[in-house]
């Protein structure tokens, strides 16, 4: 009898050791959906840990960057779900026990979708958004919410309700926006990747400025259902990763929906384009005889120590580029200058107001929340930067019915005839120039200026963003400042973007994590999951809670 209590002591012991090590041996840090996977499937370890381990560092390091609003109260139990799923042999799903987080615009059933404003914090939806249940049906797990500008107007990445983001490459920076708290939180490897939208700039911002990648697809592609909007003309859904295949298969699965009565830009997308697997084909191509257009008109060359380094970048990476036998033609249209598009092209101050009442009438949001778009910036309990002051003004007054609206619309398709025009006169596969003509700004900055977002916005044209480069090594980046370039093509052609994001990714590897980042945290034996707060205080005194004037 003392034996067979001996034998089941020690066999209890070997499997509390066994699941410990499982629990702690998973390295969160830089990790990808084919390593996650490669870990569960060969035993290495276990999705409880997998999950445990992208929590610990969220609740170790979160408080550095701000970067994360809350965290799913059930992540961990549907961790163990998916646990007996692999004990069964039952792992279907592209994204299995792959952990992500949301921008907090995405609506979930069982956490609050605020749009980082303090007004919506008891906005609790009913159902997912279609999006949220597609990456979910193919096993992804979400962590939790990350911040964003508010109701995404902006690229500081500050709220009322997450407070600001830093970038966690210099800490006296921002992170880029307004995706910024999704890109933090992937380039700290808080998770594999996470969800952004993108009204100008908003998905690949933040991917450039954290050494990420980013899609912006063609508008139709994904359906933006049960996401806040702002403009029914320039939103777009995108995932933001650290790889181009994990952006690929993210993108596959986000455009596995198809069409959405909700949402009828997705009945534009050609029947030979759904249910397309963007991963399947990505280490086909070549850069060899690839012709990318550079647009000229995207870059600051007026020297200045937020300049330089970005041109010297790009400059480094075109030049790489001809030597892997890539055909580079100048375009040099004055067509093509960023800020003059955006004053005369963007749309979205006449489509806000509607967007925003059409989204809070919804029968699916339950609890206490404004009911308007007026109803919101009535309550004080926002934030908007001074820059935006004349924006939301105007965008509290201003509808489709504008008799400017049809101008500016027009105008927008002038632009897309004259952009497909440029593809076809220099045969071009695409074009190519930085997201941001400067360094991502300091903290407090007025504005986050110098992006080239707005191009593909007003089109509705597909973007993928990569790492370019870095700025030099200093005290307060010590990797130096990411730098991004934009790949833009024609309507419909994610598949030959992915293909030579994926070439110039193999080609010159550029992604490197934050110093910070690279710290090892110990994988805690989380019994529930852990509170995060957000720090809602560091840096709203330079921008006015509540006040428009």
């Amino acid at each position: 009898m003392l034996t067979l209590l001996i034998y089941f002591i020690f066999t209890v012991l070997q499997l509390v050791c066994s699941a410990h090590a499982q629990l702690s041996s998973f390295d969160a840090r830089e990790a990808t959906i084919d390593t996650v996977q490669d870990d569960l499937f060969k035993g290495l370890a276990t999705c409880r840990g997998v999950v445990s381990s992208f929590l610990s560092r969220i609740e170790s390091l979160n408080d550095r960057i701000n970067a994360v609003i809350t965290l799913n109260p059930h992540c961990l139990s549907e961790a163990d779900v998916q646990d007996n799923a692999l004990a069964a042999g039952n792992t279907t799903g592209s994204l299995f026990c792959i952990p992500i987080l949301l921008k907090d615009n995405y609506d979930t059933d069982n956490m609050d979708t605020t749009g980082g404003s303090l007004a919506l914090s008891g906005s609790q939806p009913s159902v997912d958004a279609p999006v949220v249940r597609a990456l979910k049906r193919a096993g992804a797990i979400v962590l939790g919410k990350a911040n964003l500008h508010e109701l995404a107007l902006e690229g500081l990445s500050i709220s009322s309700a997450g407070g600001q983001t830093i970038n966690p490459y210099d800490f006296s920076r921002t992170p880029g926006g307004s995706s910024g708290g999704s890109g933090a939180a992937v380039a700290a490897s808080f998770s594999v990747f996470a969800t952004g939208t993108d009204t100008v700039n908003s998905l690949r911002s933040p991917a450039s400025a954290n050494s990420l990648f980013s899609v912006r697809p063609t508008r139709g592609l994904i359906t933006r259902t049960g996401v806040i909007p702002i403009s029914f003309t320039q939103d777009a859904l995108g995932p933001i990763t650290r790889t181009v295949k994990d952006a690929a298969i993210a993108l596959t699965v986000m455009t596995s929906i198809g069409f959405d009565a909700s949402d009828n830009t997705t009945s534009l997308v050609p029947v030979n384009l759904r249910g397309v697997n963007y991963a399947a084909f990505l280490s086909t191509g070549s850069l060899k005889g690839v012709r990318l257009g550079v647009l000229n008109g995207f870059f600051n060359r007026t020297a200045s120590n937020e300049t330089n380094p970005v041109n010297a970048a790009i400059d480094t990476l075109i030049a790489e580029l001809e030597a892997a036998s890539v055909t580079v033609v100048p375009v040099n249209d004055p067509l093509y200058n960023a800020t003059a598009i955006l004053q005369s092209h963007d749309i979205q101050r006449f489509e806000f107001r509607e967007c925003m009442d059409a989204y809070l009438s919804r029968p699916c949001l339950r609890g206490s929340y404004p009911k308007t778009f007026a109803d919101l910036y009535n309550s004080s309990k926002f934030l908007v930067i001074p820059a935006q002051y004349e924006y939301i003004t105007t965008a509290l007054s201003s509808s489709p019915s504008n008799d400017t609206y049809s101008i500016v619309q027009q105008r927008i398709h002038n632009l897309t005839l004259s952009l497909h025009q440029t593809f076809s006169t220099n045969n071009l596969d695409a074009l190519i120039y930085p997201q941001q003509r400067n360094l991502v700004v300091k903290l407090g900055s007025p504005s986050q200026s110098g992006r080239n977002g707005i191009l593909a916005a007003v089109t509705g044209s597909p973007v993928v963003t990569v790492p370019a480069g870095f700025s030099g090594r200093t005290k307060e980046a010590p990797v130096g400042v990411p730098i991004g370039m934009e790949i833009l093509g024609e309507k419909w052609s994610e598949e030959k973007l992915l293909k030579i994001a994926y070439q110039i990714e193999m080609l010159i590897k550029m992604r490197r994590p934050p110093k910070f980042a690279e710290k090892w945290v110990e994988t805690k034996a989380y019994e529930q999951v852990p509170l995060v707060r957000p720090n809602t205080r560091n840096g709203l005194a330079q921008y006015p809670f509540g006040v428009l004037e």
